[in-house]
């Protein structure tokens, strides 16, 4: 059963980024806009994670700075596709290039020519909140003692569905994304919920990046 513990506990550590990544797709897809670039984004978050984490020593602040650094690849990723009408699936590939070598190099500048960020201090990473609640080194303790970011994000999985299929927001954008037209007619701006839903892409999956470096590494 230990050994069962210690699997779940590990997936559940590790598809942590992944599911903010794919939360991130659902809404610029639902929107009509394919964002392959994702990894790119994610690629962007995770270096402004480690390196507002090393900088700042505040890991939650650091965990937002990654989501916004997402969120500003998204922001280009948007400008190619809605308003210069741009392949879709070009643009993502160009992200997804872009990316990494921004890192790599904003790395050298910061870290004295180094291509990667330094190591982070366990004590400035995300905390874990149930860390003693279950006795140690038991199945619960194994399972549940995890990085606060694997709660989160099931709890973002929930919003995320509550905001696509019971806000007017959420129904704006899935009319987008299948009757762009239609909802045109009806005084939707489709560029505007079109730009919100990639920039929250973006920021998603700059979130899940941000959790690769200050929780799973």
């Amino acid at each position: 059963m230990q050994d069962i513990a210690l699997i779940i506990s590990t997936t559940l550590m590790y598809s942590t980024p992944l599911i903010f990544a794919a939360l991130g797709g659902v809404f610029s897809e639902n929107s009509g806009i394919v964002n392959i670039g994702i990894e790119g984004m994610m690629t962007i978050g995770a270096f402004a994670g480690a390196a507002a984490g090393y900088m700042l020593g505040n890991p939650w602040l650091a965990f937002i700075i990654g989501g916004l650094a997402g969120g500003l690849f998204a922001l280009i990723h948007a400008l190619a596709t809605v308003t210069f009408n741009a392949d879709h699936t070009i643009s993502g590939v160009a992200i997804n290039l872009l990316a990494p070598g921004v890192a790599l190099f904003a790395s050298k500048i910061m870290f004295d020519g180094a291509t990667m960020t330094p190591t982070i201090p366990m004590e400035q990473k995300i905390p874990r909140p149930l860390n003693g609640l279950f006795p140690s080194g038991g199945i619960l303790d194994t399972i549940f003692n995890a990085y606060a970011t694997v709660f989160l994000v099931f709890i973002l999985v929930a919003v995320a569905w509550y905001v696509l299929y019971k806000t007017k927001f959420g129904l704006r954008i899935r009319a987008v994304g299948e009757h762009p037209g239609a909802a045109d007619t009806l005084g939707i701006s489709v560029a505007k919920t079109r730009y919100a839903a990639v920039i929250i892409s973006g920021i998603l999956a700059g979130l899940g990046g941000a959790s690769m470096s200050l929780a799973v590494v």
